[in-house]
């Protein structure tokens, strides 16, 4: 006898059409670029009604600004991973594998900068906006600190300060490479670390300044 299927509540009802959503966006935004993702075309590929779309956001802004957060999330787990674990040599190689996939699917840069030009031109979605940027910033400077620290290095700068100097990198990198063309996003930050970590101080050792006194 088959087994009834469990009923879903409304929320995981809502929280299932909204993660349609999301994937059927993602793969608009693949395929047409942020521009030509369409709240029409996302809602066709979901398989839902425009309605269905709208009655779980408000437009296509805000499906993009919760893309962005969800692969920022993901970004940050990944680099985690890489730093957590390992030695600083073996994070260093395994950071520049990660950073050769920029890009590879959606180009997430240019997501980022559109989401940001909006946010200039309305304060409510800026608002929105800043949140996902700060939390994204904060995340990746305690990755910079940590990944320092397994290789024995002081930080020159802040590293969320580092952290956003790289993120501006991929972001400038974005606008002007054209379509079709070699992403060096990858490339360049990691040249771009790499003469920061040549120019690090060592960190000094816990209590050194207890054995100099």
């Amino acid at each position: 006898m088959a087994t009834a299927r469990k009923r879903l509540t409304r929320d995981e009802s809502q929280a299932q059409t909204r993660e349609r959503i999301l994937l059927a966006a993602r793969a608009v935004v693949a395929r047409n670029g942020f521009a030509g993702a369409s709240v029409r075309d996302i809602a066709e590929e979901a398989g839902y009604s425009q309605g269905a779309l709208y009655s779980n956001f408000s437009g296509k802004e805000p499906i993009m600004l919760e893309l962005l957060r969800q692969h920022m999330r993901e970004e940050a787990e990944q680099l985690q991973a890489i730093v957590k674990g390992s030695d600083g040599a073996a994070s260093l190689d395994r950071l520049g594998t990660w950073a050769g996939t920029l890009n590879s699917e959606v180009d997430w840069s240019m997501l980022a900068l559109e989401l940001q030009l909006l946010a200039h031109r309305s304060p409510t979605f800026a608002a929105d906006y800043d949140e996902v940027h700060e939390a994204h910033a904060k995340n990746l400077g305690q990755i910079v600190a940590e990944f320092y620290r397994s290789l024995g290095r002081e930080p020159q700068l802040d590293p969320r300060e580092l952290a956003a100097g790289c993120m501006a990198l991929a972001h400038g990198l974005a606008l002007q490479r054209r379509k079709d063309s070699e992403a060096p996003a990858g490339r360049l930050i990691m040249t771009f670390l790499g003469a920061l970590l040549a120019d690090a101080k060592p960190s000094e050792s816990p209590g050194s300044e207890d054995r100099e006194t």
